[in-house]
């Protein structure tokens, strides 16, 4: 008997204002949306500042290396593309720049237990199909 794969998980939607950050994401780099009024970077990618609500607004590349936030271990997903991926571990990495991004941790099989709040991290992508690679997060090597 061949083992089914599991169902597919759902896919991101890139609209005008973020398909400069997808392109960039299946390049395997990270980048983010700077403010050039108030001079802060800010996730998730948008016209409008969110601290001062200014569209003068431009790309930075971020050096994809953070910390992390927060995190969680699921064990019992809520669906049934993300029950058979268990366990996995969404979390909120700060980059070195500021920004918090949500993200999954990789790369801490076979002991997730092992993942502390302020362990370094460095992005990776994760290829969903020819339009989305999705950034996620293992720990600095």
């Amino acid at each position: 008997m061949s083992q089914q794969s599991p169902p597919p998980i759902p896919v991101p939607a890139p609209q005008p204002e973020s398909d400069f950050y997808w392109e960039k994401c299946k390049d395997e780099e990270l980048w983010l949306r700077h403010c050039k009024t108030c001079d802060s970077a800010y996730f998730y990618p948008r016209d409008i500042c969110p601290e001062c609500f200014s569209r003068d607004t431009d790309w930075v590349q971020s050096s994809g290396k953070g910390t992390v936030h927060t995190f969680a271990i699921v064990h019992r997903g809520p669906t049934p593309p993300f029950r058979e991926r268990t366990p996995y571990v969404p979390a909120i990495v700060e980059l070195a720049e500021g920004v918090r991004i949500p993200t999954n941790l990789v790369g801490v099989e076979p002991d997730p237990e092992a993942i502390k709040i302020g362990m370094a991290v460095e992005v990776v992508f994760e290829p969903l199909d020819d339009k989305i690679s999705l950034p996620k997060f293992r720990p600095a090597s």
